[in-house]
């Protein structure tokens, strides 16, 4: 009788090991990739593991790149975007979870179907309307979305883990004098920290990682973010080198890759419980 979850457990886990092996190569390839030379990343058969690592790439990259600046770039945009995402989707997941109005489930229905439309389609309109606002080479057509409630993801997350909160608690706050704003930013909001944490992290995520979006709207080398910067990297790494045109250096590219993961890495270390606890309970109720 104990045989058979025995083996169901030892079925799992190597599913789970074999599952995480095939996520965590590629990870492990950048890093190693990183600490080689131009020769060996060049080698075939290739080799996981460098002669003699190469931790000079790191300084050669940081040295001769401006990483620094790009990397404040991209947490000013990061931190504008995440601010403006939670000040916004709080109020209008509030208001499609406990508010009851005519056409409630079909406005929810239609918000839903926005994500369903692909960013390229509307870049052209959405290219001219900010032009013809003078916002083009400025950091506000990748941050004023955010402050309009333009996360429909993270409403709808928030909307679901809302509606898990006992609709007893708004009535005795409301029994007790207080508004939907104070309800809202003093019981729901606290209530829910999980899924607004989670929110955060994607909407960083999404931030961090962007290259669509600054790539067509930024347009000045001094306000380019991490992604930006990594092409314009890529496009002056043989100076770095002193190779021939076209050779690009990709262990110096790595060491990059590595560098700017680094944050996203940290980032899930320390939320990861809340961020499991928030996509488990977001589902309990629909």
């Amino acid at each position: 009788m104990h045989r058979r979850p025995a083996l169901a457990s030892l079925a799992l886990y190597a599913a789970l090991g074999l599952g995480a092996f095939v996520m965590l190569a590629p990870l492990a390839w950048m890093l190693l990739t990183s600490l080689k030379t131009y020769p060996e990343i060049l080698r075939n058969p290739p080799a996981w593991l460098p002669a003699r690592p190469q931790w000079g790439n790191y300084a050669t990259v940081l040295g001769g790149f401006a990483y620094y600046r790009f990397f404040l770039n991209s947490v000013f945009v990061a931190v504008m975007v995440i601010a403006g995402t939670i000040l916004t989707c709080c109020p209008a997941a509030y208001a499609f979870a406990f508010y009851e109005t005519r056409f409630k489930g079909l406005i929810f229905g239609a918000l839903l179907s926005t994500l369903m439309l692909p960013a390229q389609v509307t870049v052209i309109p959405l290219f001219r309307a900010f032009a013809g606002l003078g916002w083009v080479d400025t950091y506000l057509p990748l941050i004023v979305p955010a402050w309009l409630g333009g996360n429909v993801f993270g409403i709808f997350l928030l909307r679901q883990f809302f509606r898990t909160i006992p609709r007893s608690f708004l009535e005795a706050a409301r029994i007790d004098g207080a508004s939907e704003w104070t309800i809202l930013w003093q019981l729901v909001v606290p209530m829910s920290r999980p899924a607004v944490l989670t929110v955060a992290v994607f909407t960083f995520l999404w931030s961090w990682n962007d290259l669509f979006n600054p790539l067509v709207y930024l347009q000045s080398e001094s306000l380019a973010t991490l992604p930006v910067g990594l092409l314009y990297f890529i496009a002056r790494a043989e100076q770095l080198t002193g190779g021939s045109f076209g050779q690009v250096p990709w262990h110096l590219v790595m060491a990059l890759a590595a560098v700017m993961v680094a944050p996203v890495v940290l980032v899930f270390v320390l939320v990861q419980r809340r961020f499991v606890e928030s996509v488990a309970s977001s589902g309990v109720k629909g």
